[in-house]
């Protein structure tokens, strides 16, 4: 099986920044895409940035704030946060599409990582 760990949340000033990262471990044959999620109480959870090849895709609410990238040999995606606000309070949960020894994609979600901003 494939297993997604997030670290780097915490408490963090308005302002400020965090650097999410998300490892990916397991037998992997290719990673079609890669994703962060975030869930704030109360609400729906949300896709905040996705990456696939080449393309990077951010939702309006972090554009020009955040950052997406990834270690494609180290299976590692990181999430650059700057300039967070109160409203980027939220559980962060890094997704993935995942091709392994089936050759078959399946998507796999880690356990999350909490991020508060406080004002």
């Amino acid at each position: 099986q494939v297993q997604l760990v997030e670290s780097g949340g915490g408490l963090v000033q308005a302002g400020g920044s965090l650097r999410l990262s998300c490892l990916a471990s397991g037998i992997i044959f290719s990673i079609n895409s890669m994703g962060w999620y975030r869930q704030a109480p109360g609400k729906q959870r949300e896709l905040v940035a996705i990456t696939s090849g080449s393309s990077a895709n951010y939702a309006d609410s972090v554009k020009g704030r955040f950052t997406v990238s990834r270690d494609n040999a180290k299976d590692t995606m990181y999430l650059q946060m700057n300039s967070l606000r109160s409203e980027d309070t939220a559980v962060y949960y890094c997704n993935a599409a995942v091709v392994g020894p089936g050759f078959v994609e399946i998507n796999y979600w880690g356990q999350g990582t909490q991020v508060t901003v406080s004002s």
